[in-house]
């Protein structure tokens, strides 16, 4: 909590206690009456706080989901506030969250997603290796069953799952390469089949 949060809840706090004090000497006569609609009022202004505080959170949520148009086989992702391309694909039937990287080279998976996606990290051998920004990492060599995004669906994906730490898993050229067509304009990417 800032200085300035904690400047405005001292402001709320005063305010909310003065207006008690005059709504409690005003109806000093018919006291229980007063109380139950000093409830709903006071019920009234707790739920509009909470829906201006969650208001930033639900609109940044909705706001940077992607759609599918089936007709068409477009997938069209936003472009999130901090640059990236986030997409949830169904990986071997669970969601999972892939920052769109046509950087990485393969369709690149977290231990905790590819754990996530029924993968027995103790079967694989991370045998082969892979540059990142933060240097070499070990890497397994692994086949999806299943990657679909919508109705648009791939199986035998070829992927890798990186032995380092990642936050997120990266939907790389090997996948990316699937669609006919990758566009980027207006804060959309736009994926076509």
């Amino acid at each position: 909590m800032t200085s300035e949060d904690t400047g405005r809840l001292i402001y709320l706090v005063i305010l909310g206690a003065a207006l008690a004090f005059w709504f409690f000497v005003q109806n000093r006569d018919s006291m229980n009456r007063k109380l139950q609609q000093a409830s709903v009022w006071a019920l009234i202004f707790i739920g509009t706080v909470a829906a201006i505080g969650l208001w930033g959170d639900i609109r940044q949520n909705a706001a940077f989901l992607s759609t599918v148009d089936a007709q068409a086989g477009t997938i069209t992702v936003p472009r999130a506030r901090d640059g990236h391309y986030y997409l949830t694909a169904s990986v071997n039937g669970q969601p999972i969250r892939f920052v769109v990287d046509t950087g990485a080279t393969d369709l690149v998976l977290s231990r905790q997603d590819a754990e996530a996606a029924g993968i027995d990290l103790s079967a694989v051998a991370f045998r082969g290796s892979a540059m990142t920004a933060n240097g070499a990492v070990r890497v397994a060599p692994v086949t999806l069953d299943s990657v679909a995004v919508g109705p648009i669906s791939d199986t035998r994906v070829r992927a890798s799952v990186n032995d380092g730490q990642m936050d997120e898993s990266l939907l790389g050229m090997s996948y990316l390469q699937r669609f006919s067509k990758i566009e980027i304009s207006g804060g959309e990417l736009v994926l076509t089949r």
